[in-house]
């Protein structure tokens, strides 16, 4: 199997088409559509029983389904920062040295963020006449140097964190919504998200920010980028109330349901608008679905072993469509049945590998259930070629500085740029920073 990233996949997709069609060809728009926490099982086109997802497996069908596309983290943050840059998490600082923990992402009370020195996609497209917008979530840092106006976007509507709360606004305030540099309002006030219910309107607000930005780029006959980055399926996941209880999966579902109505909707729109044979559209997830947050939390990983956390397939491997009329060749869908715990190998303790690495061939056994021997000639041979690998790695590898290990309650959300004109200030804490403990 063969890992891709992003930023190499449709790189290499674009470059093709402008080197088949020059010196005429349109620069192309891109869309990608980032989920947040959805899982390689939730489509209906790797197996999902409840076929619940008719656009996106629609969009397989008349795009490329790609069954082994991998993140390059299964955590959000890191995930996130490797997708705009195209550099592994290591190398673009968004990790930790903190105990023996490596993952980590951007609470409110991070003091990091993307690096200044980072060039991030939106920098790269900007050289060649691409207007930029991120819609929803940005967790790449949110103090004012790390937010996306300050890397390369040229407009955003969204969060800089995750959508958790509702908070007190005491000890910790509720996340802000941006408009651009400054902020609208916040979660649980101005934008309402029912803990109870469920209920939220925000993926159909970020639906309108996307179809708004591509018409107004499209009349201005412009190339644009939109990251449309949603967050309705990490916990606690919502929808809206047209949507609400229509699943058969539970509350889980019925996000899963009104993103799948939304992306249908951008690719009307874009056909509606003559711009479809000239928009290059990715959909993924930052990582694989989020199984300890239970089930009305949280999907499916289908076959694959564990989920976000973890580096296990679950955790790793992405649902993932490739979507260009006229330039994407028509792929198929793949069909897994689902897969099971595995005693002695999952567990929740920290433990050292490197030595002797849990190895699975993934050709038979892509749940990873039975780890190879390590007496075995198979076992040997793969850590002879896995060690050649790892070690060229290590030889070239040029850390990052890493970026997520201070933290401090000082620099959470109190007054975010714009707060004075709604009256949303809120007085800090004094500071005291201390390394931040990662579990993950």
């Amino acid at each position: 199997m063969v890992a891709l990233t992003l930023i190499t996949f449709f790189g290499a997709i674009i470059c093709c088409s402008w080197t088949k069609n020059l010196p005429n060809a349109p620069t192309p728009n891109i869309i990608i559509m980032l989920m947040d926490d959805m899982g390689w099982g939730d489509l209906g086109v790797f197996g999902q029983p409840s076929k619940e997802t008719p656009n996106l497996d629609a969009m397989a069908a008349e795009g490329m389904l790609l069954p082994n596309f991998y993140t390059a983290n299964p955590l959000c943050s890191p995930s996130r920062a490797a997708l705009l840059t195209g550099r592994l998490p290591i190398r673009n600082g968004f990790y930790t040295t903190n105990a023996r923990a490596r993952n980590a992402y951007t609470p409110q009370d991070i003091v990091g963020g993307i690096s200044k020195d980072e060039i991030l996609l939106p920098q790269l497209l900007k050289t060649k006449g691409y207007v930029s917008k991120i819609v929803g979530k940005w967790h790449l840092g949110h103090r004012p140097q790390y937010l996306p106006l300050k890397n390369g976007f040229d407009e955003w509507f969204g969060s800089p964190n995750c959508h958790f709360g509702p908070y007190n606004d005491q000890s910790i305030p509720n996340i802000p919504v941006y408009n651009n540099s400054e902020m609208l309002g916040r979660f649980y006030e101005d934008f309402k998200i029912d803990r109870e219910t469920g209920e939220s309107n925000l993926t159909q607000i970020y639906l309108m920010e996307g179809l708004d930005f591509i018409l107004r780029q499209t009349k201005a006959q412009q190339p644009f980028f939109l990251y449309w980055a949603v967050d309705a399926t990490h916990a606690p996941v919502y929808a809206s109330k047209r949507f609400l209880g229509k699943s058969q999966r539970g509350r889980y579902g019925d996000a899963v349901m009104e993103l799948d109505y939304s992306i249908g909707q951008i690719l009307k729109w874009l056909r509606t608008l003559g711009i479809d044979n000239n928009t290059f559209v990715f959909f993924t997830s930052d990582n694989g679905a989020a199984v300890m947050s239970g089930p009305n939390e949280s999907g499916s990983n289908g076959p694959f072993l564990c989920g976000k956390e973890t580096t296990f397939e679950g955790g790793m491997r992405e649902p993932a469509i490739a979507w260009w009329p006229g330039h994407i060749k028509e792929g198929s869908g793949i069909n897994f049945c689902p897969g099971e715990e595995v005693p002695n190998v999952t567990t929740h303790e920290q433990k050292e590998h490197t030595l002797q690495p849990l190895i699975f061939h993934l050709g038979r056994d892509p749940g990873e259930k039975f780890p190879l021997s390590v007496l075995s000639k198979e076992y040997q041979d793969a850590l002879s070629r896995i060690s050649a690998v790892v070690q060229q790695h290590k030889d070239t590898l040029v850390p990052g500085i890493p970026q997520l290990n201070m933290c401090d309650s000082a620099v959470m959300n109190w007054a975010p740029a714009g707060c004075e004109k709604l009256g949303k200030c809120l007085k800090p804490p004094e500071s005291n920073p201390w390394k931040c403990d990662w579990p993950h």
